[in-house]
């Protein structure tokens, strides 16, 4: 790996520089996130009945609008796409295009609940869900390409150093978003005349905030690109074909990796868009306070995340840290579905488990990634991955909408009840097929020799 080498003697020898860089995109990616959770809290006012103060979305309107996140990207193969582009045209190019698409779909989205759309349903919709939804949608597109770009950014700084730590933290850093987006968001339409645009549209600002933040990293990459010494072998590694592909699709090490991201995530980020509403039915605690306690896993992984990224980085084990985290899952979920201790501690108790759950596969899963693909490809193989997984974060909302409608919905003479029996047992047959496929990842290391156990300090 050339390149790698040749980074490593420049700019991003220089620890200052490299931190730097990495918290500057990872503020970006935390501004996104915080629009992406946003409305996970809001749903008990998005579906409570217009009489009653709520906007009469039903759930299954909800579950639309929530898998919209990953529509163009998986039907259009945008988010592919994205991938090639960032191979292409470079970290920076890329990043300033996915951070103003993020901008342009939040506003959108912002639009549509800021306003009262009088008519005729359209597909079976709501126009409000559909405009929405479109918001959303773009929104996914500017989001998962941000995603891909800032782990390739960080990983160009980073290889050779404290990759698994660097990237722990941007996961961090991005779970802080989420975090604020489940416990803010409630109280800060609230506090606006139940206002639910209102958290959107600090959402939004966030962003600007984050795309200039962006500029000041291309600033940094193109002094970075400019320190590295040019040589005729360092623009052949460079160089991305279409022909490159071909390694990807054919790694099967690369697409065990990618069918756990899509398993595991469709277990954990679904869930947190249903979870409020759980924490208000099942484990009877009050709408103003409940979205703290899905709260609780973003704010866990802040300080797991990076430890665990840490211990990879020195000691390795990091098929078995997946592994690991694929049971805790499971166990996590059998424990929602289960009829017990249906009290605010107990779910409490089952969160905290869940954070550690979500902070041991990420910070083994994603410098795992580029063991396994070389940089040059590294773009095209997140977009891939990013993508897979963006089918589980459309189609999973969907299932679990129709799931609470039509089975898990119980109309009794005080109003309407929820049972979600059904749909954590859902969350937990996909914790039991993570296990599976980790187990295969880590069969597969051993028989290629990934080094996927090795630490990552060179």
């Amino acid at each position: 790996m050339t390149v790698t080498k040749n980074i490593q003697k420049k700019l991003s020898e220089n620890p200052t520089a490299r931190w730097s860089a990495m918290v500057i995109v990872s503020f970006t990616m935390m501004c996104g996130y915080f629009i992406t959770d946003v409305m996970a809290p809001l749903e008990f006012m998005l579906t409570k009945p217009i009489a009653e103060g709520g906007l009469g979305w039903t759930s299954s309107e909800y579950g639309f609008f929530s898998g919209a996140y990953g529509y163009i990207n998986v039907f259009l193969l945008m988010l592919f796409f994205g991938g090639i582009i960032l191979d292409k045209c470079g970290i920076r190019f890329t990043g300033l295009m996915s951070s103003t698409l993020m901008l342009a779909g939040a506003l959108l989205k912002w639009y549509a609940f800021s306003h009262d759309f009088a008519g005729n349903t359209v597909m079976g919709y709501h126009p409000q869900v559909l405009l929405a939804s479109l918001g959303f949608a773009i929104f996914g597109v500017g989001a998962e390409i941000t995603g891909i770009t800032v782990s390739k950014a960080i990983i160009k700084w980073f290889t050779g150093h404290e990759v698994a730590l660097a990237l722990g933290l941007q996961v961090a850093m991005a779970r802080l978003g989420t975090a604020a987006a489940l416990a803010f968001s409630l109280p800060i339409a609230q506090m606006m005349d139940n206002n639910i645009s209102a958290p959107i549209l600090l959402g939004a600002a966030l962003l600007c905030i984050g795309l200039l933040a962006y500029i000041v990293y291309c600033v940094m990459d193109k002094k970075l690109d400019e320190s590295i010494a040019e040589s005729s072998a360092t623009e052949s590694d460079e160089k991305f074909q279409m022909k490159d592909l071909k390694y990807i699709f054919t790694n099967k090490g690369f697409w065990l990796i990618t069918l756990l991201c899509l398993i595991f995530y469709a277990g954990v980020f679904p869930f947190l868009k249903f979870a409020t509403k759980l924490m208000i039915y099942k484990y009877n605690v009050e709408p103003s306070v409940a979205g703290f306690i899905p709260a609780l896993l973003p704010f866990g992984t802040i300080l797991l995340t990076p430890l665990f990224g840490s211990i990879y980085d020195r000691i390795g084990k990091g098929a078995t840290l997946m592994v690991t985290g694929s049971v805790l899952l499971t166990i996590v979920h059998t424990l929602f579905a289960l009829p017990l201790l249906n009290t605010w501690w107990f779910a409490i108790f089952i969160m905290v488990i869940l954070g550690i759950t979500f902070s041991l596969v990420p910070s083994a899963m994603w410098p795992s990634v580029p063991k396994i693909i070389p940089m040059k490809q590294l773009g095209s193989a997140y977009a891939i991955i990013f993508y897979i997984q963006n089918i589980g974060l459309s189609l999973v909302p969907l299932l679990i909408g129709w799931v609470i409608e039509n089975y898990s919905t119980i109309e009794t003479g005080t109003g309407t009840t929820y049972d979600y029996a059904i749909p954590m047992t859902i969350f937990a047959i996909f914790g039991a097929v993570s296990i599976l496929i980790a187990m295969l990842l880590k069969k597969e290391d051993a028989k290629k020799n990934y080094g996927l156990e090795k630490s990552n300090m060179q």
